[in-house]
């Protein structure tokens, strides 16, 4: 056979590789079919989903979570988990609202972002300095955030004195919400952050095997630390854009949200023993879990069932993710 015939004869090979590559490529993006699927019938079964106020409610409900569940990615790529995210948003927001009595939005800011960052750096100090279990850890900052919400707030909320207070939160640029451009922006930088920089492949490499890093000169522990302080960061910012939305700082802010971030972040395809993921399938979980409960709402679902078609989604999402995965993948 001529050079010219062997060419010929596996030209018609490239297209099967490319169909090869194509549904690898689908494999792995479990999460935007079924967001594409979600979205379709979510547009078949309720006419208001698709209206252009319900679309703006969506982003808005999902913004702050979105972020939150960002929050939450960075710290699961790490090899850790952080269940305090709500509560620390909730005193984040009522502190935004409430401290110097709410009279600077700029110094509201200020207070969310140092409160995120503050608590960020306790859980980050004991989970990478005193070896103690991210869990066990996040769970006690969950207990004392809250217990100092309800302290601070004495059950009522927080209404801050300055008028512009609700500006961020309820202003749109060009019909699109303002929070919802914060919660892109915020995205795309964690995609950066991670993906073309030598932190972010630090946080992978730690993530995947902590000892093996430390033996290739990663400092392990600062990058741990460091983690957790973006992470509070990200959650105070959430905690000031949840009352800026609101108008007001609420006992009960934050409620659960720990449990709807991790939930994105599975369903988007992280591992949560860490060192996998993309932030894009982290949007994309948070994405579904908003259309699941706007459709929800929309059909006037009871709040119960709700619960329920949420936790027989995140099972599905495990059980999706595992696709693909070899025996002895699996077994780990």
């Amino acid at each position: 056979m001529t050079v010219t015939e062997k060419t010929v004869s596996a030209a018609p090979s490239e297209p099967a590789a490319w169909a090869g590559r194509g549904l690898g490529w689908l494999r792995t993006q479990y999460p935007l079919l079924i967001l594409l699927v979600l979205v379709v019938l979510a547009a078949v079964l309720s006419d208001a989903f698709l209206s252009t106020r319900n679309l703006e409610n969506l982003v808005l409900q999902m913004s702050v979570i979105g972020i939150v569940a960002l929050a939450q990615f960075i710290v699961v790529v790490s090899g850790g988990i952080d269940i305090s995210v709500g509560s620390v948003l909730g005193l984040a927001c009522v502190l935004s609202a409430g401290l110097f009595g709410g009279a600077s939005t700029g110094l509201a800011v200020l207070v969310a972002l140092g409160t995120g960052a503050l608590l960020g750096a306790v859980n980050g100090f004991l989970v990478a300095f005193r070896g103690l279990e991210p869990f066990i850890v996040t769970l006690g900052m969950l207990a004392l955030a809250r217990g100092l919400v309800y302290a601070y707030t004495e059950g009522v909320p927080v209404r801050p004195a300055d008028p512009a207070f609700t500006l961020v939160g309820t202003a749109t640029v060009l019909g699109v919400p303002v929070l919802g451009v914060i919660w892109v922006a915020v995205a795309l930088g964690m995609a950066f952050l991670l993906r073309r920089t030598v932190f972010g492949r630090r946080v992978y490499a730690v993530g995947s095997t902590p000892e093996a890093a430390h033996a290739s000169g990663v400092p392990v522990r600062g990058t741990l630390l460091a983690v957790y302080v973006i992470a509070g960061l990200l959650v105070g910012l959430g905690g000031f854009l949840l009352a800026s939305r609101v108008g007001a700082g609420t006992p009960t802010a934050g409620t659960l949200f720990e449990l709807d971030a991790i939930a994105a972040v599975v369903i988007g395809g992280a591992r949560l023993s860490g060192g996998q993921g993309r932030v894009f399938g982290a949007v994309v979980g948070t994405a579904i879990f908003g259309v699941i409960t706007n459709l929800l709402v929309l059909l006037n679902v009871s709040t119960f069932l709700q619960d329920a078609f949420r936790g027989a989604l995140i099972l599905l999402a495990v059980a999706l993710a595992t696709i693909g995965r070899s025996p002895a993948r699996r077994g780990r």
